[in-house]
């Protein structure tokens, strides 16, 4: 009987590591279709984000339909309206997400406290997107000169904010005499002018550049030339 038993209760415990080995190789094949499919999104969704940002900087919101979008991601157009239910939300999108990024060019406001390297980082920051982001810069600038009809309650809600502690930062500086006296926005309104210029008025630099683009020399000058301008003006070197 004894033996029996233990025959019995060996064969329970076989059959539980066959049923657990099952459930496991289950829950893999899961995780691993579910991780698969993250993947394609994830991939999907950004050659739309992609293409939406170029044609919306080429066309204007009102120019780009959703089918022209389609066609440059390289996907099928009920697939873009899977992702993105109408254009509207595609192109809120796209700014929220150009928003995101130039919020982590100012993460150096955070990361450090001497003017010199905060500034000369921003800046190469900004001058990097609007080399290669310029149609991201480009829908930026068209829907704030609009009024902002699309994002309007977002900048109020999050780019005031975001600024307002930016300018804490400056006058912080001024204050220790680290800085010479400026007035805050203005810095900030000089720095975003001329590090988006060579976004938003890239072609006017091509022409005047004998009909090429800045080569990396050349784009590296400029960079170094805005932040001397810009450090300079307020009292320190480049």
């Amino acid at each position: 009987m004894t033996r029996m038993y233990g025959s019995v209760r060996g064969m329970r415990r076989q059959r539980l590591t066959l049923l657990d080995g099952a459930y496991f190789m289950r829950k893999r094949d899961e995780d691993s279709v579910a991780r698969t499919q993250d993947e394609i999104r994830q991939t999907n969704v950004k050659k739309i984000l992609q293409a939406a940002e170029q044609l919306f900087a080429e066309k204007g919101y009102a120019g780009a339909s959703m089918g022209d979008i389609a066609q440059l991601a390289d996907i099928p157009k009920s697939n873009v309206h899977y992702y993105f239910a109408t254009k509207k939300a595609l192109y809120q999108e796209v700014l929220l997400e150009l928003l995101e990024v130039w919020k982590q060019d100012a993460l150096c406001f955070e990361l450090y406290d001497d003017p010199r390297v905060v500034l000369s980082s921003y800046i190469r920051a900004k001058m990097n997107h609007s080399r290669n982001r310029a149609h991201g810069s480009k829908v930026w600038a068209a829907e704030v000169m609009q009024g902002a009809p699309i994002l309007k309650e977002c900048l109020r809600d999050n780019l005031y904010e975001w600024a307002k502690l930016k300018e804490a930062k400056i006058r912080e500086w001024i204050e220790t005499g680290q800085i010479n006296p400026v007035e805050p926005s203005y810095l900030l309104y000089m720095i975003w002018a001329s590090t988006q210029h060579y976004a938003d008025f890239d072609y006017q630099i091509y022409l005047l550049n004998d009909d090429q683009p800045l080569d990396d020399l050349q784009f590296e000058k400029a960079v170094q030339s805005v932040t001397s301008v810009i450090l300079r003006g307020i009292g320190l070197t480049a």
